[in-house]
């Protein structure tokens, strides 16, 4: 005998057809196993392969922005993305309305025993096209496996680095009053195409989410008027509604929206209408929110309106001075109600 270990003597994954067991979280070679053939087949790169309990990433001249997000959606995969695109977005567009520039993505996996690995097949190389999409790469990982009845199929976990602007700081206690509030595009495409799929509502014009990746257009507003932004924010759970309070409760400002103003596609208008749900609280994933100086609010919209992801950008409102904190909204119908933050998750009116 030669005493050599013939190469390739350990059964190949079956990802069509095979499933997640608890030796894939055991830290011993079916896990080994799992992150080479399907993991790294679909994300891996230099920096990954470093194979070390932590990556060693090269230095950058600025400031370090950082952020983390957990990601649990049902169903996993939905028209217009997945939880493994909704993953790498949801982490850059942290980072992009921070006013950075994403580097690197570390993700965590939480699987469920008995998920199809033909599904995580999909999330993983979904993943992989959104951070070739964003120029991110996915320098770290961790995988474990939890006993069947006891998770969801799969969640993630995602950490995002980027690096700072070099001369602006946004922060959302940055507003004052006089400030325009603008907004990227159509509310609420994200949430109820979700909703749509979770609860088999079909519409003669099928409900996409809107998500996608923010920080090519943030790099072109903060080129444009950097100096005269104050901050920007991704709607998403809780939507515009929680995102505007969060806003005034930060900066001590009052916020008055413009109903007539805010920009929403018919099927989701309609959708919503069917389900009792408000809009405003409705969740988003591809668009943003930006407070900023009035003499900067013409030329923003107009470079929002240019980026294929804010053709429908819209002025909705304004900063005003008040005590209170309160964001109201003056209505299509002449009067003005309050819009307050729910305490918990909206739900629809069938399930």
């Amino acid at each position: 005998m030669s005493g050599q270990v013939k190469a390739g003597y350990a059964r190949a994954l079956d990802i069509r057809r095979g499933r997640v067991d608890l030796s894939h979280g055991g830290g011993g070679r079916a896990m080994v196993q799992l992150v080479r053939e399907l993991f790294a087949r679909h994300l891996g790169n230099t920096w990954l392969e470093q194979g070390n309990d932590g990556t060693v990433l090269p230095p950058i001249s600025g400031r370090l922005v950082l952020t983390t997000d957990s990601h649990v959606v049902a169903p996993l995969f939905f028209p217009g993305g997945d939880i493994g695109s909704l993953a790498v977005h949801g982490t850059v567009n942290d980072l992009a309305v921070m006013g950075a520039r994403p580097l690197w993505l570390t993700a965590g996996f939480i699987l469920e025993e008995g998920f199809p690995l033909g599904d995580l097949d999909r999330i993983a190389a979904s993943m992989a096209r959104a951070c070739a999409a964003a120029g991110v790469l996915l320098v770290a990982g961790d995988t474990k496996v939890v006993e069947h009845g006891k998770g969801d199929g799969v969640f993630i976990t995602t950490t995002g680095v980027g690096e700072a602007h070099p001369h602006c700081t946004l922060s959302g206690s940055a507003a004052r009053p006089g400030d325009v509030v603008l907004l990227s595009g159509t509310l609420g495409d994200h949430g109820m195409a979700i909703m749509s799929q979770r609860e088999n509502l079909g519409f003669d014009t099928p409900i996409e989410s809107d998500s996608a990746a923010l920080h090519g257009l943030t790099a072109q507003l903060m080129a444009c008027a950097g100096a005269d932004i104050r901050l920007m924010r991704d709607p998403t759970r809780g939507g515009l509604a929680a995102t505007m309070n969060e806003i005034a409760d930060q900066s001590g400002v009052g916020v008055l929206l413009d109903e007539a103003a805010i920009p929403l596609r018919p099927e989701v208008a309609a959708a919503c209408e069917l389900l009792g749900l408000d809009p405003l609280n409705v969740a988003n994933e591809g668009k943003l929110v930006l407070v900023c100086a009035e003499q900067a609010a013409t030329a923003l919209l107009a470079t929002m309106r240019a980026h294929p992801l804010g053709h429908a950008a819209a002025r909705i409102g304004g900063i005003t001075t008040d005590a209170n904190h309160f964001v109201q909204m003056r209505t299509q119908l002449g009067g003005c109600r309050m819009v307050d933050w729910l305490s918990g998750e909206q739900l629809p009116r069938i399930c």
